[in-house]
């Protein structure tokens, strides 16, 4: 099956896709630090350079949206019917990515709390970050 879109269109549509600073991040950081967590962006020296990191405790989070992190068993993770194969391929690569940060992380002594973006929809939101901030505390 092809594409339904030219190459230029598909490569506009990707381009606009952001890794940083996303709406589910978003809500996550606001949520944090109204209610007194304070926090880092995106540091560069951990790995899998997490989302948001809170030094105090020790404690790393990452706002995965379930597409492109290959959530299993979510309903907004579907493989396009295009390059299906190409698509499994590279989200395993970023699954796997996933998981050696974590381990790393572990092994460094941090707390890795992974918040799906599904969490994160208006139905689950708020029990999500009340318990999000039991996992942290």
């Amino acid at each position: 099956m092809t594409d339904v879109h030219s190459k230029e269109i598909r490569s506009y549509n990707m381009s606009q896709i952001k890794g940083k600073n996303t709406k589910p991040e978003m809500l996550v950081r606001k949520f944090l630090f109204a209610n007194g967590f304070r926090y880092r962006l995106n540091v560069k020296d951990l790995p899998g350079k997490p989302d948001i990191v809170l030094p105090k405790y020790k404690t790393v989070i990452f706002v995965n949206g379930c597409f492109w992190h290959g959530h299993k068993g979510c309903p907004y993770f579907v493989l396009p019917k295009t390059r299906t194969e190409w698509w499994l391929q590279k989200i395993k690569e970023t699954w796997f990515r996933d998981k050696e940060a974590e381990i790393k992380l572990n092994v460094m002594g941090w707390k890795v709390i992974v918040i799906w973006g599904c969490e994160l929809k208006p139905d689950k939101l708020p029990g999500t970050l009340l318990s999000l901030k039991t996992l942290i505390e």
